[in-house]
C-alpha cells in the first residue's frame, strides 16, 4: 500500500448502496473493519463510488490481503466485494455516516 490512507476517526460507518439504490453492506468503523473503512472511503473521495476502476485500485491498496482473499473466498468479505465487482462489472455508491459529536456536560 503505496498511497497513504486517509484518517477516518470522523467517520461512523460507510453505507453501500446498489446501482438500484437499495443498501448493499455497511462498513463500520471498528476493530478489524478500520483498513476497508479507509479503503472503501479512498475510492469514493478518489472515483466517486466504486465501480471496476475503483474494484482494481482497491485491489492493490489492500496488497497482500487481496492475495488472501483470493486464495480463500469468505475470509475477507469487504475484498471479495470488490473482486466481485470487478468480475461483474456494476457500482456501488457509497455514503460517509459522521460520528455524531458527544456533549461534554
Amino acid at each position: 500500500m503505496s498511497k497513504k490512507l486517509p484518517d477516518v476517526s470522523n467517520i461512523e460507518r460507510l453505507e453501500l448502496f446498489g446501482e438500484d439504490y437499495n443498501p448493499t453492506a455497511t462498513i463500520e468503523n471498528q476493530e478489524g473493519q478500520k483498513l476497508s473503512l479507509q479503503v472503501y472511503y479512498q475510492l469514493a473521495l478518489d472515483f466517486g463510488g466504486i465501480g471496476p476502476k475503483a474494484a482494481n485500485s482497491g485491489l492493490l491498496m489492500y496488497g497482500s490481503h487481496a492475495d488472501d482473499a483470493r486464495a480463500n473466498p469468505g475470509r475477507h468479505p469487504n475484498i471479495d466485494r470488490l473482486i466481485d465487482i470487478l468480475e461483474n462489472d456494476y457500482y456501488l455508491s457509497v455514503k460517509a455516516v459522521p460520528r455524531r459529536k458527544r456533549n461534554a456536560g
